[in-house]
């Protein structure tokens, strides 16, 4: 039996009611379940899709065209930008300056130059530097816009300039400031180093580059240091010579921003230099750059390894052969990838962008007639050795000789010193030989003609061995007092008509007088005569009327040798003379060389009566 009570229907109803109270009041439960599909959660909205990286995709394309996408340089401006204008022609608007005199004060008349300054300008052609390729901005090129045009800025004071250049060296000038890479190829003879050293010291002041290195052949060195002496005083320059030690510390030494060394030492260095070790460079400069228009070669593949952020090539003859030489010098220049082997047409659009050439045809208007160069060289060792023996035995057989000396006896010793300066006898090293043969190339390629004076026939006859084994394209032809009579005119005419006929080697004696050959573009001194009359007649056949080009004059002197101080001796006394004559050249006054002048040679005095005569030997 169940005592329990039975629950009414109300009690029932109110526990159900309660419990469901309790269970509205409790804070629910969640619980996450995992799911299986892996979820990125994305913010929505814009600003969401702004916060996110944009996924790029890059693929290398090689070019045949270097794009320039660094921007401009800014040099060292000042804080206020300034720039200068000129009034226009016609100025009588503006009041005249009254003079005035003040009393008790004496002036000086100053005669007015020829041009006032509103006519000088007209008349002077500007050239301004025109913004390079990788000139991006507004400003970086209107930096180069506003700037005063290349003659005014080189005229300044802090800008000496020992020479007025021609109007198509500033154009020049101002293509090499403004590239980074250059093929600079002007015909021979037209200052190719003048403007690459005004282009290197432009740079140099305006903070674009800092370290250069500058590769030539070796018997060039000498030239380019006397040019940057000549044209920028004040730039230090180091030459990269000596053993291995003293080479390795000159390539890393500071403080010197311009560093000169030969293709030969170049090679020998970089293959001693592990690739990390390797010197980098702002800027590097090849002249005679023709010695890498072998791809394979052992210059090309140095040349090319040299590290650095702009590339310079000077060449007369930048295609000696074939066109696909001119790819390895694009190659230099990084104007072309390595190995690119550019097509005909694809070359000739690069040399519009990269190549500056002019011939002396185009700027015959700037040009005088004549322009002369002294080409100062050093001795090989093998010739210096022989020449400093030479000397020493031949002044102490002259002190030897007391009260008996006599001007032939000092004459003798100059003339054996200077048959050393042009070539050693024992091993036949020479220095001007290697500098004729660089040139002889040029001109040979470039279809031009050279004659070669000598005092020797010895000379000439072993020019001509030489010549034809290491130039055989030059076709070199002898005329000397050597060669009968009935075969002169046979040569001369040939020299005239054959094309292929490039040198003609002369004596003084028997090619100074009564020839034309103004056909020829080239004369060599290569040696000096006692008289500069004598050489100046020479250099006349060829320098003449008639002539329809320029004659370029080179005279090969060696350094620290009695040619030197004969050089030093002739330009004084033509100096002396044409200020005496006026405007006169002194070609007309005696210019020999008398028995003090002779003496004075050697710091000796002269010992015997004829002070005065001229002196000299009789020409072969």
């Amino acid at each position: 039996m169940n005592n329990r009570p039975e629950q009414s229907n109300f009690d029932i109803h109110h526990a159900r009611a309660v419990a469901d109270r309790v269970a509205i009041d409790r804070v629910p439960e969640c619980q996450t379940v995992p799911l299986s599909l892996a979820t990125d959660v994305y913010p929505a909205g814009i600003n969401g899709a702004l916060r996110r990286n944009p996924k790029v995709e890059a693929e290398e394309i090689s070019l045949l065209n270097r794009v320039g996408l660094q921007p401009a340089w800014r040099p060292f401006r000042p804080k206020v930008h300034t720039f200068g204008m000129t009034f226009p022609d016609g100025m009588e608007f503006l009041p005249q300056k009254e003079e005035k005199e003040e009393e008790g004060c004496e002036f000086k008349s100053i005669a007015p130059p020829q041009l006032d300054e509103v006519e000088y300008r007209k008349k002077k052609k500007a050239t301004r530097i025109q913004p390079p390729d990788d000139a991006l901005s507004l400003e970086d090129r209107l930096f180069y816009l506003l700037q005063p045009p290349l003659e005014d800025w080189l005229s300044g004071q802090e800008l000496i300039m020992p020479f007025e250049p021609f109007p198509y060296q500033y154009e020049g000038i101002a293509w090499l400031f403004s590239q980074r890479s250059a093929l600079l190829a002007d015909e021979m003879g037209l200052g190719k180093t003048m403007q690459t050293i005004t282009a290197i010291r432009l740079l140099l002041r305006a903070g674009q580059t800092r370290k250069i290195l500058l590769v030539c052949p070796k018997p060039l060195i000498p030239n380019w240091q006397r040019e940057f002496k000549l044209w920028a005083e004040e730039l230090p320059i180091v030459t990269i010579e000596g053993d291995a030690t003293r080479r390795k510390m000159l390539w890393t030494v500071p403080g010197i921003p311009i560093r000169v060394v030969n293709y030969e030492l170049m090679v020998r260095d970089l293959e001693e230099m592990e690739e990390e070790d390797r010197p980098k460079f702002d800027l590097v400069v090849l002249d005679e750059a023709q010695r890498i228009k072998n791809r394979n070669s052992c210059t090309s593949k140095a040349a090319r390894g040299l590290q650095a952020k702009q590339h310079w090539a000077l060449t007369g003859t930048p295609i000696e052969n074939r066109p696909e030489e001119l790819a390895s010098l694009f190659e230099f220049i990084q104007a072309v990838p390595p190995q690119g082997t550019p097509d005909l047409r694809q070359l000739q659009r690069l040399a519009k962008t990269y190549i500056l050439r002019r011939t002396k045809d185009l700027v015959m208007s700037d040009l005088p007639p004549r322009l002369d160069r002294d080409e100062y060289l050093e001795l090989t060792p093998a010739q210096d050795h022989a020449y400093r023996m030479a000397e020493k035995e031949g002044i102490i057989q002259l002190n030897e000789m007391g009260d008996s000396i006599s001007v032939q006896h000092v004459f003798e010793l100059v003339l054996r010193l200077k048959q050393i300066s042009n070539f050693d006898p024992l091993t036949g090293d020479s220095a001007k030989l290697d500098c004729l043969i660089t040139d002889m190339e040029e001109i040979a390629a470039s279809g031009g003609k050279a004659i070669l004076f000598s005092q020797w026939t010895k000379t000439i006859d072993w020019l001509k061995e030489k010549l034809d084994a290491k130039v055989p394209g030059a076709n070199t032809l002898v005329y000397h007092g050597g060669v009968p009579s009935k075969k002169r005119e046979p040569i001369l005419t040939r020299f005239k008509e054959d094309p292929d006929a490039h040198m003609l080697l002369m004596s003084y004696g028997t090619g100074a007088v009564g020839l034309n050959l103004q056909f020829a573009g080239y004369v060599y001194l290569f040696d000096r005569w006692w008289n500069p009359a004598v050489e100046d007649q020479a250099i006349n056949r060829a320098h003449r009327i008639g002539q329809k080009t320029k004659v370029i004059v080179t005279k090969y002197i060696c350094k620290d040798t009695v040619e030197e101080r004969i050089d030093k001796v002739l330009q004084q006394k033509r100096e002396l003379f044409a200020a005496i004559l006026g405007e006169g050249d002194g070609t007309n006054v005696s210019l020999s060389m008398n028995a003090n002048e002779i003496f004075g040679l050697f710091d000796l005095k002269a010992r015997t009566g004829t002070k005065t005569k001229p002196i000299g030997p009789k020409a072969a």
